[in-house]
């Protein structure tokens, strides 16, 4: 964990004031889906605006779809959902609606990721999708002072060299984006499958991170870090079944980009009640709070630390400190961020302590 010389007293923190310091506190997102913010009302303002036909007759009646059974259930209308966006100016006014999400919730920096594969295959340039994602980044910094980084995931339902082509359309706007990432459906489809994409990105010094253990078993976090050499886990709850792999990730410091409200929303878990966030912080385990794909599974940043630490009553001010501390510690930024970041975190804390 990114502590500092200043490390609050947690215990002169009530539970009472716990709720409005997990709002309060600075924080990273590491695993938001842009695409997966995209709110129903901005999905028919776009439809409108770009004359798409939606197969749902109301804004209401798009919300009361949402009733996922599993990750691939989500998987159809989340297409579905992005089939609106054709446009530069739609990728920018997509992220522009999440940074100011992300500010509200004093998200401090948050790191994209983006399906360019779900975009090209409408014929939509690639050129359109990064250059309205990278426009939005840099008028989040200019105009609300959240920093971010953009990652481009391979869908890993598609083949390998559908993946590499991907990767070699958007070699040309490599300033734009830090690193990669393996998304969409998990089973079936293991890590394995994309070892040369990974390898070649790991050559061009691109960031490494990829979805595994989400629904795919432990074997799958194993072969990512194995064979894909990431830097990061994404999800990776289901390392709790193994022991060793538990260890393992402890030791290393390797980062779990964990999603709470996303895994309650796909039957990962039957309610909050039964996640296993506390048992991963209590191993040790770099694990930090995301909201993964927002507007579908219930809410953003501060949504799933509220939802989390009131369902999880062991979860108190230390291990709120820990999973924002972690967020920077697993940060694709540099030192010197990371140390002012945890400079304003122990600031939120002593002023609890205080109030």
């Amino acid at each position: 964990m990114t502590t500092s010389a200043h490390t609050p007293d947690f215990s002169r923190i009530p539970r009472a004031a716990l709720p409005a310091l997990l709002c309060a506190m600075p924080k990273a997102e590491l695993h938001i889906h842009i695409e997966g913010s995209l709110e129903p009302e901005l999905i028919f303002a776009l439809a409108q605006r770009n004359g798409v036909a939606l197969p749902y007759a109301s804004v209401e009646a798009l919300r009361a779809a949402y009733a996922f059974t599993d990750l691939q259930s989500f998987l159809d209308i989340y297409y579905a959902g992005a089939s609106v966006l054709l446009h530069e100016q739609d990728f920018y006014d997509m992220a522009w609606a999440y940074f100011e999400r992300a500010k509200a919730d004093n998200v401090v920096h948050a790191e994209l990721f983006f399906d360019p594969q779900t975009h090209t295959a409408r014929n939509v340039p690639m050129a359109t999708v990064i250059h309205g994602l990278a426009r939005a980044c840099a008028d989040a910094q200019a105009k609300l002072g959240v920093s971010s980084a953009l990652i481009l995931c391979f869908l890993r339902h598609l083949s390998e060299a559908e993946a590499f082509d991907t990767l070699e359309a958007a070699l040309p706007f490599r300033e734009h984006f830090i690193g990669v990432g393996l998304d969409s459906s998990e089973r079936g489809h293991p890590p394995e499958k994309f070892a040369r994409v990974f390898a070649k990105c790991r050559e061009l010094g691109l960031k490494l991170v990829a979805h595994a253990g989400e629904e795919g078993p432990p074997a799958y976090i194993e072969s990512a870090l194995d064979v894909l050499h990431v830097q990061r886990i994404d999800h990776g709850v289901r390392s709790i079944e193994s022991a060793e792999l538990m260890h393992r990730l402890a030791a290393s410091r390797m980062p779990l980009t964990v999603c709470p409200l996303s895994n309650v929303k796909l039957c990962v878990y039957g309610d909050m009640a039964e996640h296993q966030l506390p048992a991963l912080l209590a191993a040790g385990l770099c694990a930090t709070v995301n909201s993964d794909d927002p507007a579908y599974f219930g809410g953003y940043m501060n949504a799933n630390f509220l939802a989390t630490f009131n369902a999880l009553p062991q979860l108190g001010a230390a291990e709120a400190y820990t999973l924002a501390a972690n967020s920077f510690e697993a940060s694709f930024v540099d030192d010197a961020m990371k140390k002012a970041w945890t400079a304003s975190l122990d600031q939120a804390f002593a002023q609890a302590i205080t109030a």
